[in-house]
Formats: C-alpha cells, structure tokens, sequence
C-alpha cells in the first residue's frame, strides 16, 4: 500500500495532509526518515508519524453531528472556541476514540448542519476531492423574495469573486413577507460558498443549515447530538 494511504488508513489524516508530513520529514520507516514520497509499505515495515508507530486501523468509526452555530469544525483551536470534537468528548460512548476522528470537509462557524467525522482517512480523502463532484445540500433562509430569474442565475453559476460556481440545483421552498427559504445542492467547497452566491444574486443568508451529504440526511437529529451511521450508509460511502 503507498505510504500516504496507509497513514490516512490508520487514521492519522487525510492523504494531502500524509502526504505534507513526509515532505516535513516526519514520517520513517522502520526507524529512517521517508525520502521516497511513493513508497509501498511492505509487510513488516514498522511505520512511525513524529516519533509514534501507527498501524492500520481495521475497524473505522463513523458519525454524523448536527453541528450548531457556534461551533469550530476543527480537532482543535488555539482561541479556545468549542470544537466538534469538544461534542463528542461529551458523549461517554465515544469520548475515547474521539481524539481519532477527523471532521470529513468543514462547516462555517455560523452554519449548523450536518457533519460527517471518521478516522477513516482514505474514505474522507475520497468524499472531499472535488473530482468526485460530492453533493451536498443546504436550506439558506435569506433575506429578500427569491425571484425565478434568481433561481436561474444559481442553477447556471455565478461568479463568488474570481470563481465561477458549477451547476446548482436550487428550490425555493418558501417565501414569507421579506424573507425566503431556498434549497440548494452543490457539489464544491468553496469557502463561504452558499453564502456568497446567494449574495451574488441579492438575496443575503440570514440563516443557514446543510440537511444532507449526498444521500446521507440529517433527519430529525437535535443540533449538537450525533449518531454512527448505519450499516447502508457506510455502504453508500464506500461505493463512491
């Protein structure tokens, strides 16, 4: 297996990030420092990251979180916000190996949703490279009537500020007085993407919450509690 899946395999990070620790000189294999970016981990190789042995991680966790406003998708942060992680250590039935899992892609602090976390580095590489074309759903209640025109104008790309957006699929679900409630499914991972294209048409975010991860839904789940996900979910994951 090449070096940077079987670090993500183990559940250390994600293959990009593997990938940056060999170049930094902190991966060895048995017992030297990695110069061989493709190397193919044999079997007996005794393969470390910053000094601890790793090995590969054959039972992986999964959980999906409703993230609420608020709260940092990180492992950790230096300011002392609440993270995810902070979330599950709540929870006596996860809290030990939550130290392992990694939050699959991000939400923005001031979006709540649905999170996916896994140690699963392989498959969390594979549900965030944008060649995959991931989709994912979000409802933006936001100020202003959501025009056709508009709606049109989202489904074909706008452009956030030197980048324009690929095909969206959008609905609006409801409008009421001065405000509109509008669903939208994506694919990129822009950084403030939902935010921005809504702005990009005059109709600004109030409020927004992602309901689902490709097929995977948020359901009926209270902001700030989780559960594994299912067998057929995990499934569906692997397919992809």
């Amino acid at each position: 297996m090449r070096i940077n899946k079987y670090i993500a395999s183990a559940g250390i990070c994600s293959r990009r990030k593997a990938d940056e620790l060999i170049t930094n000189g902190q991966v060895k294999i048995n017992g030297k420092i990695l110069q061989e970016p493709g190397y193919e981990v044999l079997e007996g190789d005794s393969v470390s990251v910053n000094g601890r042995v790793i090995e590969l991680n054959k039972k992986h966790t999964y959980v999906l979180l409703n993230k609420p406003v608020g709260v940092i998708t990180s492992v950790k942060d230096d300011k002392g916000r609440v993270t995810v992680i902070d979330l599950l250590n709540d929870h006596p039935d996860i809290a030990d190996g939550a130290s392992r899992l990694y939050p699959v892609g991000r939400l923005d602090y001031d979006t709540s949703g649905i999170l996916l976390l896994t140690d699963d580095g392989d498959m969390t590489y594979r549900l965030t490279h944008p060649k995959h074309e991931f989709p994912k759903t979000y409802q933006a209640l936001v100020r202003g009537v959501m025009s056709r025109e508009r709606e049109l104008k989202l489904v074909r790309g706008v452009d956030i500020g030197g980048f324009v957006t690929s095909r969206a699929k959008v609905k609006t679900v409801k409008i009421k007085g001065n405000s509109s409630l509008v669903e939208i499914t994506i694919h990129e991972g822009k950084n403030r993407q939902v935010r921005k294209m809504f702005e990009a048409v005059g109709n600004p975010v109030m409020e927004l919450r992602r309901v689902s991860f490709g097929e995977i839904r948020l359901g009926r789940l209270k902001e700030g509690d989780f559960r594994k996900l299912t067998k057929k979910e995990i499934e569906y994951l692997m397919s992809i």
